[in-house]
Order: C-alpha cells, then sequence, then structure tokens
C-alpha cells in the first residue's frame, strides 16, 4: 500500500469476521469445557473398568477405600441422619396435626427418608468428606510425583489408586443411606411418639402401610449411583491435578462442588427410571 493510501477495503471485514468468531469461541467455551469435563469422567470410568477382571486384585487397596469412605464418615452420617428424621418427624406431626393425622407423620418420614433424604443428604456427606479427602490425596500424589514413580515401577495408578475407590464408594455407600434411614427413623419415632406423644401402634401401622421395601430399594439403587459418583469426581479432580498447592486446593473444591451439584441432578434422573420401572412392574 502507497504512503497516503487509507487501509485496504477489505481488512475492515476480515476484522469484523475475526472479531465475531473470537467472540463466538468465547460464548461456546462453557459448553465446550462442560463436554470436555464429562468426556474425561468417561474415560476414566473406562480406563478404571478396563482393569476389573484383570490381576494383580490387591484385596487390601478395596479395603483400606472402604474403610476411609464408609467408616470414616460413619459418625456424620449417623448424626445427619438422627437429625433429619427428627426434624422431619417434627414438621410432619405438626402439619398433620391440624388434621387430627399425626399418626401419618412416620410414613411420609420414612417415605421421605427412604427414597429422596437418606440417598441425597448421604451422598452430600460423602462428598464433603471422602470426595475431598480423595481429591486431595490424589492430588497431592500427583504434584509431588507419587503417580509417576508409580508408573515408572510398572504398576498402573489407575489401577491401584482410582478403581479400589470406585468400587469402594459403590458398595459402602447403600450401606451408609441404609445407616440412615433406620437412625433416622428411630429419631422420628423418638420425636412423635416420646415428645409429640402420638400414639405408637397407628404410628407404627402407619410406617408399615406406607413405606414399602421397594422404596427402601429405591434408595439403595441411587446409593450405588451416588457413591460411584462421588468416588469418580475426587479421583478426577485429585488425579488431573496441576499448579502445586494451590491446584491441589482448586482440584478439592471442584470435587466438592461437582459431586454436590451432580447428585441433585442425578437424582431427578434417577427418581424418573426407578419411578417409571417400579410403576411398570407393580401394573
Amino acid at each position: 500500500m502507497s504512503e497516503g493510501e487509507g487501509p485496504s477495503p477489505s481488512a475492515a471485514p476480515a476484522k469484523v469476521a475475526s472479531a465475531v468468531v473470537a467472540g463466538l469461541k468465547d460464548a461456546a467455551s462453557p459448553v465446550t469445557r462442560f463436554l470436555e469435563m464429562v468426556g474425561g469422567h468417561l474415560i476414566h470410568i473406562g480406563r478404571a473398568l478396563a482393569w476389573l477382571p484383570r490381576r494383580p486384585f490387591r484385596a487390601g487397596n478395596y479395603l483400606d477405600a472402604a474403610e476411609y469412605i464408609g467408616f470414616g464418615s460413619l459418625p456424620i452420617v449417623v448424626l445427619v441422619g438422627a437429625f433429619t428424621g427428627m426434624v422431619t418427624s417434627l414438621q410432619s406431626v405438626s402439619a398433620f396435626r391440624q388434621f387430627g393425622l399425626e399418626s401419618f407423620s412416620g410414613g411420609t418420614t420414612g417415605k421421605a427418608l427412604s427414597t429422596e433424604l437418606g440417598p441425597v443428604l448421604t451422598s452430600l456427606m460423602l462428598a464433603g468428606r471422602a470426595g475431598a479427602g480423595i481429591a486431595t490425596e490424589l492430588g497431592t500424589m500427583r504434584i509431588t510425583e507419587q503417580i509417576d514413580a508409580l508408573e515408572s515401577m510398572a504398576v498402573n495408578p489407575v489401577q491401584y489408586l482410582v478403581l479400589p475407590r470406585l468400587i469402594a464408594g459403590m458398595i459402602v455407600t447403600p450401606i451408609l443411606a441404609l445407616l440412615f434411614f433406620v437412625v433416622g427413623m428411630g429419631g422420628a419415632w423418638l420425636v412423635a411418639v416420646v415428645l409429640q406423644h402420638v400414639d405408637q401402634g397407628q404410628w407404627v401401622a402407619n410406617v408399615r402401610d406406607i413405606v414399602d421395601p421397594i422404596d427402601v430399594l429405591q434408595g439403595l439403587l441411587k446409593s450405588m449411583f451416588f457413591g460411584f459418583m462421588v468416588a469418580l469426581i475426587g479421583c478426577y479432580q485429585g488425579f488431573h491435578a496441576t499448579g502445586g498447592g494451590r491446584g491441589v486446593g482448586m482440584g478439592t473444591t471442584r470435587a466438592v462442588v461437582i459431586a454436590s451439584v451432580s447428585t441433585l441432578v442425578l437424582d431427578y434422573f434417577l427418581s424418573d427410571i426407578l419411578l417409571s420401572i417400579f410403576r411398570s412392574g407393580n401394573a
């Protein structure tokens, strides 16, 4: 372009086009990151489960993971379960007493604990404790190159670190959810019968009529998926941690947030699927 001439006529449209493309990329980046995250978790599941039938099995790793996720989370699950049952029963008695139906508080509390509150709150407690602990542990191992050391010793880190936690989470979470339900119903009985003076015979009869074994089964099936998901998210965030101690902290925070939100989202879809299955089976 000779001196004194203005910019080329094609330069302005090119700049506008590049700005539009950059804007579209920025607008689509959350969707792209979400899809990358989902794909990364699915790949992580495939890599872990591919080692399930292969030796060595290392039973000690599975027991250690079950002890950490299950037994270590027992106090908080029992405490939350007791007070959840107590407050749910208290609110139910207060609501039903207006109609003289306070004996139905046991059945409604049992229905809520078995199908929703037990599995969901157990998963949220595990996300805050076990999920965060797994992410911190594996993240620390990643930034201190302990995972690289395992690979140098011909030990697959996915089989050694990830798979035991996934299987243990899937097994112990239904047990914790069932314990949550039992303790919660004990707290509900204490509040309704002992403190609010509801007739015990009617309270127990309504629990038997309203709460079916299929409700407890639904809660246990949900808990299996929740436990697997919490362990998976914790392992993924820790396994791919970068950036030193700050990166480990951010990975731990992401593990808790993603696991908690995923629990609530997955709960809706599992409820829809299980209700469809069991309704069709009853029909």
